[in-house]
Parts: C-alpha cells; structure tokens; sequence
C-alpha cells in the first residue's frame, strides 16, 4: 500500500505539504496541488484516519446514530448533518439501530431492548475515535442515552436525553402549532377541533399548548370536547373523525398530515368537502399533503435545519467555542414553515 511519504517523494514535495492538500489546509499553489492530487489518484493513495487519530488525537469523523433510518423525519435530519459536516471537512458514520423495524413503538420504555441494540453500537464507535456523536430519535420524548460520564462531545438531535449536559435540538411545537391555528381562526373559524396523536406525547402536548394560546388571545373558550387522540395514523384518526364531526366543529386542526387524511377520508363518505364544508388543516407537510383534494394546508417540519443546528453545535463543542449558554441549558427550539393549500375555507 502507498504510503503519504511515497506520495511526497514522487512529488518531490514535503509530507507536510501532501497532508495539507488532503486536509484542505491553504497556503498550497495550485499547480503543486494539482500535481499531488493526481498521483494520489493514480496511485490509489488512502488516508489511515485511525493513524492520523492516533497521533492528532481527532479524526474529523462524526457519528450520525438514527433510531431508524426509515422514519421519516429522520433522512432529511441527517442531509442536513452531513451537508453541514463535509462543508467544514468532517466525515460522518451513520449507525442506523432499526428500532421501530425490529419492535414497532414497544421498545419506547424497554431499557433492557432498548441499550441490547444502542449499548454495542456506542462501544463500536468508541472504538474508532470519533470526535462527536449526533443521536436523532424518530420522535421527541426523554431518552437515557448518553451516560453522565461520555467522554466525547455528543448532541441529542429531534428529542431530549436525560443527561442534562447533552445540548437538545427540537421542533418548535408549541410556536407552530399556535401560527397554524391561527391561520385558521383569520379565515373566521372558531370552533375548531383537535386530532392529536398519543396523549402523554410531547409533539403531541406542546401543539395542543399551542392551540390553547391562539384560542386565548383570541378570547375563543376551550372545549375539552373538541380534543381526540388518534395514533399518528389514518386508520385511527378515521374513527376519531367520526366522535369529532358530530359536533359543531367547522375546522379540524390534525397534528399529522397522515391523520388528515382519516379525516378526509370520512369527510368523503359523507359527502362533505375539506375547504369547502369543513376547514382541515395538518402539521408535517409530507409529499402527501400537496396531493390530498385539495391540497392540505400544513407546517413543513424544519429536518434540515435541525440537522444543520445539531451539527453546529456538535462543532462548537469539539472547538470549544462559546455558544452563549450554560452547559446543560442549551436547547434550540427550530419553527416549522406555514404551507397554504385549499383546505381552509373562509366562514
């Protein structure tokens, strides 16, 4: 194997002057550049990053852990990680733990399931000298991830970990949930019903206190009768759509755009119209929503910005650079981005 010192002979350049080039380091001509540059490709040349870990104690290496990689917050979150990452000469490895695939939503509050699939992974990226870890969990709630002992700079990416030491980067619920009501009640709307997902839920809890603040500046009374619990799903929200429409309701705020479409669906079967007889409005803005009929209004989930603000501060850690914040009190809440479709008519 070709080492960087026969890369510098042939050159007839400096060890020095190859590992600036690689490291993308300036003060390098371009025709030297363009010169070493070619022989490493001809000659096959690769980095040992572990090596060079060894001797500089960092290996711009990141770890990106996703919980599934499947879910569907979570590619657009790690983009937005590794676009950040490689713009700053950053490698990442993405470990994707398959939780939801292997235990559907049972391994929530099964430690021991749980740290069986999180624990070997950890000590394998331990391993290979990572400068910062990035976890990005399918949904926000509390996890018990990272030890109060970690010894490697580490953010907790769309949800909270219980070790307040590790920075947290979430959706602004609350804030979005409360413009998106909003909206609704400009259009004249106001008795408006909920479609919530699980009860005890943080997204789900967080856009309900978001509800609840445009209702009261508003001086629109809270009706506990108005709130359903579906299970982020179709099926569920279907059913929920139902008990909910059986009141006087005029507008449905869904806290999914999946469980807008339950409501649609049931909208459809009794010959009623969303935008026309019923307002529906929905919160993720997934590819489906601009192909509901009509088009759904929705709050576009900020993953890329999430994923940019976790690399960031993943970064500023490993650089000690000052973020203007205690240890353990940083917490960036990122707004989602109001769509307007035509599921919102005015009364």
């Amino acid at each position: 194997m070709v080492t960087l010192k026969e890369i510098a002979k042939e050159c007839n350049v400096s060890p020095t002057t190859v590992s600036n080039i690689l490291n993308g380091k300036p003060k390098v001509g371009e025709e030297t550049k363009a010169r070493v540059l070619e022989v490493i490709d001809r000659r096959g040349y690769r980095p040992n990053y572990i090596a060079q870990g060894l001797r500089n104690q960092k290996t711009k290496t990141i770890g990106i852990i996703a919980e599934d990689i499947a879910q569907f917050t979570t590619p657009e979150i790690v983009e937005g990680i590794m676009s950040f990452c490689e713009e700053r000469g950053y490698r990442t490895i993405v470990k994707n733990l398959r939780l939801y695939a292997r235990w559907n939503d049972s391994w929530f509050s099964n430690e021991t399931s749980y740290h069986s699939i999180l624990d070997p992974v950890m000590k394998e990226l331990d391993s290979i000298m990572l400068d910062g870890i990035i976890y990005i969990a399918g949904h926000a709630r509390m996890i018990h991830c990272f030890s109060e002992g970690v010894r490697i700079p580490a953010v907790m990416s769309y949800a909270f970990d219980t070790n307040p030491k590790i920075p947290s980067v979430v959706v602004d619920d609350k804030k979005s949930a409360y413009e998106i009501v909003q909206y609704v009640i400009s259009k004249g709307h106001r008795k408006i019903g909920v479609i919530g997902g699980k009860a005890d839920n943080i997204h789900t809890q967080q856009r309900l206190l978001g509800y609840q603040k445009a209702l009261f500046e508003n001086q629109i009374l809270y009706n506990p009768s108005w709130i359903r619990y579906a299970r982020w799903d179709k099926e569920s929200a279907y059913q929920e759509a139902k008990e909910l429409l059986k009141t006087d309701v005029t507008a449905v705020f869904c806290m999914s755009d999946r469980m807008a479409g339950g409501v649609y669906q049931h909208l459809a079967e009794k010959g009623l119209r969303a935008g026309e007889d019923i307002a529906v409005v929905g919160f993720d803005n997934q590819d489906i929503a601009e192909y509901f009929v009509p088009g759904l209004t929705t709050m576009a989930l900020p993953l890329k910005e999430i994923g940019h603000t976790s690399a960031d501060l993943l970064l500023r850690q490993m650089e000690d650079e000052k973020t203007g914040e205690a240890p353990g009190q940083i917490k960036k809440l990122i707004p989602c981005t109001f769509i307007e479709r035509a599921s919102v008519h005015r009364i």
